[in-house]
């Protein structure tokens, strides 16, 4: 009963979410849509249509790798994307649930590089993991946690943080954090790729 038609075509989809209506928000690499441009960034209707309300205009500017959708149906985006619709967002940014940017969510300068994952937790703080060395001038090496408002929460301390890029975040219910990536040390101490 989803129906895709032609699918993606000129690359991948690389990140997929969930809206309350069961709209389907995917990210990606891809040029077209069952034959209609599609920039990065689409919706596709619970049938696998795409849908046309989703107001991107020109979109994200390169890849989305992460995609969160908010319990307010906000969609937090992240990847190599430096700009949104002529926006300068640098590797994040959130959108409204009508898919226009949302600029009560500042960055500043945003991330240095790119993002593999983003995570919402409860409070709605937002994990990213990557492979970026600071956020906003603040350096931070491949996990951060961002406020809702897009300021870095300073009072997440990774200290000396992972040596290699940051893959998989996960936010347990007990608020620890389950972090996976091509790292082998975390502050010093061998940790093979998750802890």
């Amino acid at each position: 009963s989803f129906n895709v038609g032609g699918g993606f075509l000129g690359g991948t989809a690389r990140s997929v979410g969930l809206q309350s209506d069961g709209k389907v928000i995917v990210g990606g690499t891809f040029a077209t849509y069952d034959g209609d441009p599609a920039d990065s960034l689409i919706r596709l209707n619970s049938d696998g249509s795409l849908d046309t309300t989703f107001n991107n205009g020109a979109a994200a500017n390169n890849t989305v790798l992460a995609i969160q959708v908010q319990p307010d149906d906000k969609v937090l985006v992240g990847g190599t994307l430096t700009a949104y619709n002529g926006t300068t967002t640098n590797r994040i940014a959130r959108l409204n649930a009508d898919g226009s940017l949302d600029t009560s969510f500042n960055v500043g300068t945003g991330f240095n590089s790119l993002i593999e994952r983003l995570e919402l937790q409860p409070d709605g703080k937002i994990l990213a993991g990557g492979n970026f060395g600071s956020y906003n001038g603040t350096s931070i090496s491949r996990a951060a946690r961002v406020n809702s408002d897009g300021s870095l929460d300073t009072s997440f301390s990774l200290a000396g943080s992972f040596n290699n890029r940051v893959y998989a975040i996960h936010a347990q219910p007990d608020g620890k954090i389950l972090v996976g990536g091509g790292f082998n040390t975390y502050n010093g101490s061998t940790v093979n790729r998750i802890l």
